[in-house]
């Protein structure tokens, strides 16, 4: 192996803003990506998963609004077993046959979501209203899961 002699003339066409261009053109490349191509829908945004939800919980009742926007009700089935609620379903999205996609993010397809909830509820009272693409599940604590209050004497 040879050693390479340092000439001080490269340092004269060394340009490191030209790298740093460079750097940012693939950054905003990678940025410009649909979604869709660097992650699977079911492990969209942080691997949560499509629909979004949000889990709530009260003295009362755990609530959980799920986004699903688009949908018919009867494209989606809900169900509770073991302290999990299951959400499921297929969005159907229209096609444009001849249509050249420029962005592609909206998700279609089958979804699954099992939540586990954080305490006990009563699933035969449960509900679920859809409404404006929200759907939301709402499912009473049992009674043993409710805060109780506890009387302080003065002794």
């Amino acid at each position: 192996m040879t050693p390479t002699r340092f000439s001080p003339f490269d340092l004269q066409n060394w340009n490191p803003f030209r790298q740093l261009s460079s750097l940012r053109q693939e950054i905003d490349r990678l940025f410009d990506e649909p979604i869709a191509s660097l992650a699977r829908p079911q492990d969209f945004w942080l691997g949560g998963g499509w629909p979004t939800v949000d889990v709530r919980e009260d003295r009362d009742f755990v609530t959980i609004p799920v986004e699903v926007p688009g949908m018919k009700k009867e494209d989606i089935d809900v169900s509770f077993h073991d302290g999990v609620v299951s959400i499921s379903g297929e969005r159907n999205l229209e096609k444009f046959e001849e249509a050249e996609a420029h962005r592609a993010e909206r998700f279609s397809g089958r979804f699954h979501r099992a939540l586990t909830l954080p305490v006990k509820v009563n699933a035969d009272k449960a509900n679920a209203s859809y409404r404006d693409g929200i759907l939301v599940i709402t499912l009473p604590k049992s009674e043993e899961a409710k805060p109780k209050q506890i009387e302080v004497r003065i002794d």
